[in-house]
């Protein structure tokens, strides 16, 4: 499936189906157990919101597993492994939340075991999938190949929502556990199958030979945390995801207390939102593959255009809140998804290229440390947006000077990662420009 020339399309959709498989199992325990925890077994909101925290935590040993396939010289293996884990604990999430209807303590215990299973999971697989991309995609590709991998991430979110609702009404604990099963199944199924004969087979007599001569696990990682390449990156991906995420949980409530919308035109406003996410990836995709160049191939310079297109947007939303209900809300919404879809693309795509800066044996634990910036981020910035905008309508006169100093705030962090984006291009601007130019080798850069 990769040649010379890279990985085929083919190749690069069935690695998509992984993150088809990976997002159709997370889910379910982020949108469907979240909401029976607190509906049907009446417990603090608190309770999943610390659970999904939990999960996010987990992502902070990305770089172990990172490390762990750099030794091995293989990536499949830790694919198939994390799925497993990430099926084992989604079913055991779901036993768990069945189990705190007549047990509550045994229940909560199971369900921390799980969700931190899932984040092992999630971490294990993700991460060797990304390297697998990255060292197997075209540099012309690569944002192409990031689109295709997201989109069909979104995808195992829209196919397994709905069809797992069907099934769990009337809803009960047995009912949950067999749809949750049967969706890790399924699931796991799909990625073995995905990922069966994709990654190019290795001499094993070289992989042992690797795996005697691999330093520690600390002197890897501080020999990539000590490049300063490495390092802008890792706090370019901290900065941009929490910006990315801490309006995640504001943007609705928002909507309804200023703007007087109900649920359903909320729940619209968001979907325009994703629309926009989708829109930019498909622009930063087309135009790296179909017209190129030195400026317009380059996921550098998209990647600064889209924070900053964010932030943009993110101070027009603020705008909006002040001057009322006349205001083009929706047209701004939209605008803010299509930027975040840009720089979010973008950044995966870079990802894949500074990758290979280290070589083949250090590609696992650098895509693992930005894994960790990038869910720890991710985690952080929901719960802050929301503790942001509670401690700002302690002292704002009206809820619209809260949020819009929230959404400023946010602003001023795509600005932040703005600068540091550009700042990598800088730092590495010869190797990464020539990474980025169509190669028909993308195992090793200049």
């Amino acid at each position: 499936m990769a040649g010379a020339a890279g990985f085929s399309w083919l190749a690069i959709v069935r690695l998509g189906l992984v993150q088809t498989a990976l997002g159709a199992i997370v889910v379910l325990i982020t949108s469907t157990i979240n909401r029976v925890m607190v509906v049907e077994l009446a417990l603090p909101a608190v309770v999943p919101g610390g659970l999904v925290a939990l999960h996010y935590a987990a992502q902070v040993l990305r770089p172990r597993w990172g490390y762990g396939s750099d030794v091995g010289g293989r990536r499949t293996p830790w694919i198939v492994g994390g799925m497993a884990a990430l099926a084992l604990g989604g079913f055991g999430a779901a036993c768990a939340t069945a189990l705190a209807e007549t047990h509550l303590a045994a229940g909560l215990a199971l369900a921390v075991a799980s969700f931190l299973t899932v984040g092992i999971g999630a971490g294990a697989a993700g991460t060797s999938l990304l390297v697998l991309l990255a060292g197997g995609v075209e540099a012309r590709r690569r944002g192409a190949a990031a689109t295709i991998v997201w989109v069909m991430m979104i995808a195992g979110f829209a196919v397994t929502a709905p069809l797992a609702g069907h099934y769990l009404d009337p809803f009960s604990g047995a009912r949950l556990v067999a749809v949750s099963g049967t969706v890790s199944l399924i699931a796991f199924a799909v990625a073995c199958l995905a990922v069966s004969g994709v990654e190019p087979t290795r001499a094993s007599t070289g992989a042992e030979g690797a795996a005697e001569r691999k330093p520690p696990f600390l002197s890897v990682l501080a020999r990539v945390w000590a490049e300063p390449a490495a390092r802008r990156f890792t706090v370019f991906i901290f900065v941009a995801m929490l910006a990315y995420s801490a309006q995640e949980l504001i943007l609705e409530p928002f909507a309804g207390l200023v703007f007087e919308m109900t649920p359903g035109v909320t729940t619209k406003l968001s979907g325009l939102q994703h629309g926009g996410v989708l829109a930019g990836m498909l622009i930063v995709a087309g135009i790296t593959m179909g017209i190129g160049g030195p400026v317009l191939g380059s996921l550098r310079l998209w990647t600064a255009l889209g924070c900053a297109g964010s932030g943009l947007a993110l101070v027009g939303i603020a705008a909006a809140g002040l001057a009322g209900p006349g205001a083009p809300l929706r047209a701004l919404v939209f605008l803010l998804g299509l930027c975040n879809g840009v720089f979010a693309v973008a950044a995966i795509g870079s990802m894949m290229a500074l990758a290979g800066r280290g070589g083949e044996a250090e590609r696992g634990t650098r895509m693992g440390v930005w894994g960790a910036a990038q869910g720890i981020a991710f985690g952080a910035g929901g719960f802050l947006g929301t503790v942001a905008v509670d401690l700002a309508r302690l002292v704002a006169p009206e809820a619209v000077h809260a949020y819009a100093a929230v959404f400023i705030a946010e602003a001023l962090l795509f600005v932040a990662a703005t600068g540091i984006a550009l700042r990598i291009e800088h730092a590495g601007e010869t190797r990464v420009a020539r990474a980025l130019r169509p190669s028909p080798l993308v195992e090793r850069f200049p």
